[in-house]
């Protein structure tokens, strides 16, 4: 009988400590953003989309060897000696013409490493992180707008697991 008696007080005391805790958070303001309306503040330097500007690109393939999980495709030619010179941004001579350059985001791991060996900086990670889509097809990022000379297969398409 006295176990019986000593349970009920020992109920008691927990629900009056599980009060407490929830009295003191009901006064307080609250913490919640407004997410359509309010967007939340990211860090400086927080990784999201991968974007390339594809006008700078020299198509050195260095961003495709330091991905470690082979989400970006590029596909390069020689540029025709007979063509003016281009160069980027920062005066790199462009003596590759990339044809085919597509990024998978949804096989992308958002590491940054293939930011880094990029000579004219022109893959970046953008700030953005609404990206949501219906279908894992239209998270393939397609940078490229010259055309090949000869047409090739697509990059194979991410399989459902």
């Amino acid at each position: 009988m006295k176990k019986y008696f000593l349970d009920i007080i020992e109920s008691i005391r927990t629900t009056l400590i599980g009060l407490r805790i929830t009295f003191s958070h009901l006064f307080t303001r609250a913490c919640t953003v407004q997410y359509p309306e309010v967007k939340w503040e990211l860090p400086e330097r927080s990784r999201m989309r991968l974007f390339n500007k594809i006008e700078d690109c020299i198509g050195c393939g260095q961003c495709v060897r330091a991905c470690p999980v082979d989400c970006i495709y590029m596909t390069t030619e020689k540029r025709d000696k007979k063509e003016d010179p281009w160069f980027a941004s920062d005066g790199t001579p462009i003596k590759l013409k990339v044809t085919q350059f597509d990024i998978d985001m949804s096989l992308c791991c958002y590491c940054n490493l293939c930011t880094y060996p990029c000579p004219t900086h022109c893959l970046v990670m953008t700030p953005e992180y609404e990206f949501a889509v219906h279908t894992k097809k239209d998270f393939l990022y397609r940078f490229a707008k010259e055309e090949p000379a000869v047409i090739s297969e697509p990059p194979p398409q991410p399989t459902s697991n």
